[in-house]
């Protein structure tokens, strides 16, 4: 079918919750994605950073293609091989915890913040504290836990027992914890929010914090987790470790998985009947999410990443002393924003034109987000269409 019979169809039985452009994805190879018609775009946004390894890596298609052949659904009532190597990964690449599996960054988030609440049920504490500019789902919990007023808009009332302060503001953090505080939650580096990135002094102060107050640091690393950063998991440049960390996005290599990983000591606060997911952990997605961990250490991509990414904020950056309309380049590794002085909508929209796919969040914040082992050429051939783009009247 072409552009036109299937947009038809969407305007007929789709609910339009998403802006689209006029554009009919086929097919996917690498960095590389082709349209109904044939035109070729050069995917450097990754659908959010879900095509860790580019579209249709080898790898995930040979897992996902032996997997469906033998076992696509198991209920949780039972073991399955992927499941049980998947968690291994997780937890051997991180902090030895304990994995819960899901769909989505969503509810990978929902089972934190049930979990965090769950453990202190004894205790009387449910409050907990996110961050401004932050974005951690779209379920009335995770929206509520969202920071962004914009995100809460006709779903009141929230649910209770959030709270808000500005990100990278210790002081205004310790003055919020209350007697009925139990987490303190957040993105290392904010996605969603601009590509804004935690400091030293602010994760660390966070883990002082809940040690000295028995509070539980829940790090939500739906987007900048695996490998993103050029380490596994970003809260691994910070020399601490989270209580409670959540997963998604990435973690399937474009297969829809979640995840949560805690402590084995508050892991165990979710006992039988408290928490579950029919689809959660499911072998087809986890067989997927174990060659994504097999293909980045097989292909030594975090390496990759930290070569590419201070290549492309290093070029970037020379792109700036020469566009006024950039405000500020920022990031870790390939999760990088480019800051403008000008709202960007129009940018992006003449970047897809150009073959080029690019995100604008937060107005004014363009998100340029390549797969771990995008190289150099297809940086460079990404940001000639940018500059050309920023360099007309």
């Amino acid at each position: 079918m072409n552009t036109k019979e299937i947009k038809e169809i969407y305007d007929r039985y789709v609910i339009p919750n998403y802006i689209r452009n006029p554009i009919l994805l086929v097919k996917g190879s690498g960095v590389d994605v082709w349209d109904a018609e044939g035109k070729r775009y050069l995917d450097l946004f990754s659908g959010w950073a879900v095509s860790l390894l580019g579209h249709c890596h080898p790898n995930v298609v040979a897992a996902i293609q032996s997997q469906a052949a033998k076992l696509q659904h198991a209920p949780n009532i039972y073991f399955t091989e992927p499941q049980g190597l998947l968690a291994k990964h997780i937890s051997e690449k991180s902090f030895g915890g304990q994995c819960f599996f899901c769909n989505s960054g969503a509810e990978a988030n929902e089972a934190a913040i049930k979990l965090a609440r769950i453990h202190n049920s004894n205790t009387g504490k449910y409050k907990i504290i996110t961050f401004s500019d932050s974005f951690h789902g779209r379920t009335i919990a995770t929206v509520t836990a969202t920071a962004q007023p914009k995100y809460h808009k006709g779903f009141a009332p929230l649910v209770e027992g959030f709270s808000y302060v500005p990100f990278n503001d210790l002081e205004a953090l310790e003055k919020s914890i209350d007697d009925k505080t139990c987490a303190i939650m957040l993105e290392p580096i904010q996605g969603e929010g601009g590509i804004n990135i935690a400091s030293r002094e602010f994760m660390q102060g966070i883990r002082r914090l809940c040690d000295e107050k028995g509070l539980l640091m829940i790090l939500d690393e739906v987007q900048c987790g695996m490998g993103r950063s050029g380490k596994y998991f970003a809260y691994q440049h910070y020399d601490i470790e989270p209580d409670i960390m959540t997963l998604a996005k990435a973690l399937g290599g474009g297969v829809a998985i979640g995840a949560m990983t805690a402590k084995k000591e508050i892991a165990k606060s979710l006992i039988p009947g408290s928490h579950a997911s029919t689809f959660g952990g499911n072998p087809l997605a986890c067989a997927a999410g174990v060659a994504v961990f097999e293909t980045i250490e097989k292909e030594g991509l975090l390496d990759n990443v930290k070569k590419m990414g201070s290549y492309s904020i290093e070029q970037l950056k020379l792109l700036q002393k020469t566009h006024k309309i950039i405000k500020a380049v920022r990031g870790v590794g390939l999760m990088v924003g480019i800051e403008l002085n000008v709202n960007g909508a129009e940018i992006i929209k003449n970047c897809i034109r150009a073959g080029l796919f690019l995100n604008c969040t937060h107005d004014t914040v363009i998100r340029f987000m390549p797969p771990l082992n995008v190289k150099k050429e297809h940086i460079d051939e990404g940001l000639n269409i940018l500059t050309s783009i920023l360099s007309k009247p």
